[in-house]
This record gives structure tokens, sequence and C-alpha cells, in this order.
């Protein structure tokens, strides 16, 4: 709230390939754009829970094939609605199990290098974890400029709380419990050395929980850098649609895993089935479309970066963005979501008034091109700071009707 294995042959970004370590017996090309090589750290591609991905594969073949194929079978099992099961089998009752649940846990859990849970909301994932691992009088680090409701949350509760940007500097963690990160943060897109802070966390006794929505499964995995826990918000860019409410949280150790399901049964914090299939549906054309929104925001980017009326632009795949080199070590590829300040509410209402393919929205991920005013939300922030996601667009419309409107 968030290993480089990376896409068969690369992704094409802005007439640049970008190129990455070599991982697991594949050729890794996390999608680096605007002339940027993203590099990250050597990590196993085996499947961890199922979906029956093989060593090696890219990332379009294993979210395309992120459901195991039976012959006379369809590709991807249609929703179970079901609230009682016939006893004697693996499902009991609705508020337990699911099989359209577990179904899309295995792939999030394959590509997150983890066993997944799912939650009908990212804030959802993200309280259940928190419930389940801080105790009264516990300390929680957290981010001063991550997504605000998580302050809010932790806030409520009857725990220590500790903020620190997420670029640093960062208290010393003796005496915490959990030490939550987000990389890169929202909105600022500023990203943090995520296996430093884990190694420091973890020589002071701290658990440490990462919020991976802005990156996503496929663009990070914080598993691979020493991480407990990672959250994500899977109705940004898993699901993809802007139609799904969902979240995860994934781990690798079983126990924990195995708390976190047992609250969510205990809590009734349920996915729907519905829900959970859509997201099972729109994971498949995750690689395309991620790769797509990162073309776009690369060209965005060259164009916004010396424009008069934009200031503060940010954007970690560009070699000039502050973030980049950690952020080149640690992810695989980098996105689509920019930030940037235009001078004021007024300006930026103008903008989406005058744009013919920007849409006013306060989530990112999805096919649209959309544009959030964050401080209108409380955010901490500038009253003209936008958080732009840029969407499946041809890349000359929307650079067209960026630089119209502005």
């Amino acid at each position: 709230m968030s290993g480089n294995e990376g896409a068969a042959g690369g992704a094409m970004m802005s007439g640049t390939t970008a190129e990455g370590a070599e991982a697991g017996g594949a050729e890794a090309g996390g999608a680096a754009a605007g002339g940027a090589t993203a590099e990250g750290p050597a990590a196993d591609g085996a499947a961890t829970t199922g979906g029956g991905a093989a060593a090696g594969w890219g990332d379009g073949t294993r979210v395309v094939h992120s459901a195991p194929v039976a012959p006379g079978q369809p590709f991807l099992a249609g929703p179970v609605f079901a609230s009682a099961y016939h006893l004697g089998g693996e499902d009991t009752y609705g508020r337990a199990h699911n099989p359209t649940w577990r179904a899309l846990e295995a792939a999030l859990g394959e590509l997150d290098g983890g066993t997944a849970v799912l939650f009908p909301s990212g804030m959802a994932a993200i309280s259940t974890l928190l419930r389940v691992v801080l105790a009264p009088g516990d300390t929680v680090v957290v981010p001063s400029d991550g997504y605000y409701l998580t302050r809010t949350l932790v806030a409520e509760m009857p725990v220590r709380v500790v903020e620190a940007p997420t670029a640093g500097p960062y208290p010393s963690f003796e005496g915490v419990r959990l030490v939550l990160l987000e990389s890169p943060s929202n909105p600022g897109l500023e990203v943090c050395d995520i296996a430093a802070l884990a190694r420091a966390a973890h020589a002071a006794g701290a658990l440490v929980a990462v919020d991976n929505t802005t990156a996503t499964p496929l663009g990070q995995q914080p598993l691979r850098l020493d991480a407990d826990v990672v959250v994500g918000s899977d109705t940004k860019a898993v699901a993809g649609h802007s139609d799904v409410l969902l979240g995860h949280v994934s781990t690798a150790d079983q126990d924990l895993a195995g708390r976190v399901r047992a609250a969510r049964t205990t809590g009734g914090a349920i996915p729907g089935p519905f829900e959970s299939w859509l997201a099972h549906r729109g994971l498949g054309t995750l690689d395309l479309r991620l790769t797509r929104q990162a073309e776009n925001a690369a060209a965005l980017y060259e164009v916004l970066k010396d424009h008069p009326a934009v200031t503060g632009l940010r954007w970690p795949g560009s070699p000039e963005d502050p973030a980049h080199e950690v952020a080149a070590r640690q992810m695989r590829r980098f996105g689509g979501v920019l930030t940037f300040v235009l001078a004021d509410a007024a300006a930026v209402g103008a903008f989406l008034e005058r744009s013919r393919l920007v849409y006013a929205s306060t989530s990112f991920g999805g096919l649209h091109t959309t544009l959030d005013r964050r401080a209108h939300w409380g955010d901490p922030v500038p009253e003209g700071l936008v958080r732009l996601s840029a969407g499946c667009e041809d890349t000359a419309d929307l650079v067209a009707d960026v630089l119209a409107s502005l």
C-alpha cells in the first residue's frame, strides 16, 4: 500500500528496449521506459502456490496461464455462487471457502512469490493484517506521505504510531512491531530501498509489510526483497477495468497466512465470487495493459518535464527522477502513474474541462487515463498536485490531448 524475473523479451517503450538481469533461467525484461534500463535483483521464477507457471516464463505467459486448464473445461471457470456446500468435500460454508477465491489467490500468490489471501478491498486487506499482527501498545512505523487512509486507520488503533517519509530518514526500529512501507508511494511516487529497510527491521525484530499497489505484482516483488508481507489493492491495475473492488495479502509465512485467513473468516471481510472472477479475467491482460500504460507515461513525462504549466513532475521510470536509481534496482517495470503540480485547483479544473481523453477519477490503473487532485481528499499536498494514471489509449492521441488541455 508495493525480484526481477521479467517479461520474456522485455517491453518496448518509447523506442527503447528494457534489459533486465538474468533470473531463474529466464531473460528478464522489466519494463523500463524513456531510455531507462531496469535491472533488479535475481529471483526464482518458479510457481509457489498455484497457477502452474514454470520457471522462466515471461510476465505475459504467466498471467495468461494463471488458471489451470483441463481438456473439455473453460479457460477460466465461471464464478461459484454458494453460501453452503454439500459437506464431505473441501468446501463447507461460503464465509470460509469459495473455489473462485482460491483460483485468484493461487494466481496472485504465484506472482507475489507467496500465499495470497483475498479481501473485498485493499483497505479490508490492510486493516485485517494490522489487526492480526498488532496488539495494543505495539509500535508501528507508517509512511507519512503514503495513502492517507492508512494513516487514518492506524491513528484509530490502540498502538503507537511513528511516521516516516518514504524516501527517509527512518527512525530506529528498536521496539517496533511492524514497519509498513509503500513504494512507490501514493501519491508522491517516492521510493524506498525495501531490501535495506527489511534488513534493518529484521535485525530489530520487526516485521515488514509493503503496500505494493502502485507497482503491482508484475512491477515489484517485495517478498523476494525480504519483506514479510505484501498488501495490494487489486481494484487498481490487477483487475484493471474500473469495475471491481478487491484486495489481497501475500506472505511466504504459512502460519501468518493461516492467521490472516482465519481472521477473514471470523470477521467476515470476504470478497464476492463475481468480483473475484472479474479480477482474475482482468489479470490475464495485466502485462499488456502495464506495457501500454508505461509507454504512455514515458511519452507524457517527456512532454511535461519542460512544460511551463507543470512543476514537481515525478515518475520513477525516468533516469531524471530522483527515485530512479533505487527504483531501477528493485522494480521490474515502472507502470503508468505520474504525479505533477498545476498552478491551483482552478487550473486542474480547467485542464479537465478542456480534455477529451482524461477523466476525473480517484482511482488508477484502469483502461482510461484519469486524473485526481489529491488535496481534494485530504492529502497534505499542494492544491494543484495531481496524480495522473496513464491508460491504454494510443500514445499520440493521449499526448496531443494533454498538451492541448494544458
